[in-house]
């Protein structure tokens, strides 16, 4: 959450509470999991908890990347936790979710950058739990075909990967990431027929020209969804934002992706990937 410059008025958070908000926090401690509501310092963590949802991580909390806006922390991880899967679908069904946003840390340190783990993770939740619908919001794997069909092989409903900025702040601010790379990974997915989906802030110096042609970008490379939302910095360790892009700019922005043909569109400050993500499971 932005700790530095007073905040507009649009971008002010009540705290969160509430009777399932404690549910919810309370299960996720004594099953020792992880989840990016937390250690991403998400604005709408009271709102989705107080609904009965979260969006877990898996492959612990420690990312091997550095980026810029993240809050996640960086370093050494440890081994894969192998009761981790089980432990996250027990959740879903004590929950019951019918729908589930599970992500992860990179893991550049293991051979395949945690997609067998993640592989395992979906399957497990989804025989647990085969009424619940699954998004995986995955990372670039580094643009391997095959750790990609890993996860497409689970069987989710939903695989997303964010682009988090446009093409030219993208060195800046997303540690060995690659415009294109992540542009593939999004191709990839969406030519197995699986929905696809991505997202990216703004607020980081991004021009009006370079947003439009990210939107477009997104949706060339097959995404039905794209979330939009403001960069809030987590600690003054992190990169400032440029700017705080007003609610009218917002609109603008989710008038032109609708244009462009997106089936679903959340662009507003406070959206984040996940939000309101059950929607954006296709009935086609």
């Amino acid at each position: 959450m932005q700790k530095g410059r007073r905040l507009p008025v649009w971008l002010k958070m009540q705290r969160a509470s509430g009777e399932n908000y404690s549910r919810v926090k309370h299960l996720v401690e004594q099953n020792h999991l992880h989840t990016i509501c937390t250690s991403g310092n998400c604005p709408n963590m009271g709102e989705c908890w107080n609904t009965g949802t979260a969006t877990f991580m898996i492959l612990g909390d420690i990312c091997t990347r550095a980026c810029k806006f993240c809050a996640t922390a960086t370093g050494r991880p440890l081994p894969p936790d192998p009761d981790e899967p089980m432990r996250l679908a027990g959740s879903v069904r004590t929950l019951q979710l019918k729908h589930c946003v599970i992500t992860s840390v990179d893991r550049d340190d293991l051979p395949d950058r945690g997609s067998s783990f993640w592989a395992e993770t979906v399957k497990t939740v989804k025989r647990i739990n085969p009424f619940t619908t699954v998004e995986t919001l995955i990372p670039d794997f580094d643009g391997k075909p095959e750790f990609i069909q890993k996860v497409i092989d689970a069987g989710p409903e939903v695989i997303s990967h964010n682009m988090e900025t446009v093409r030219r702040l993208t060195p800046e601010i997303r540690t060995k990431a690659k415009y294109d790379t992540s542009l593939k990974v999004l191709k990839y997915i969406s030519q197995s027929g699986i929905t696809a989906k991505s997202g990216f802030m703004v607020g980081l110096g991004e021009t009006e020209n370079e947003v439009l042609e990210t939107i477009s970008d997104i949706y060339d490379a097959g995404c039905k969804v794209v979330t939009i939302g403001q960069y809030l910095q987590p600690t003054f360790s992190h990169i400032e934002p440029a700017e705080f892009v007003s609610p009218g700019q917002f609109e603008k922005y989710r008038l032109a992706a609708l244009e462009t043909g997106f089936k679903f569109v959340e662009c507003h400050p406070l959206v984040r990937s996940s939000f309101h993500a059950a929607k954006h499971v296709s009935k086609d």
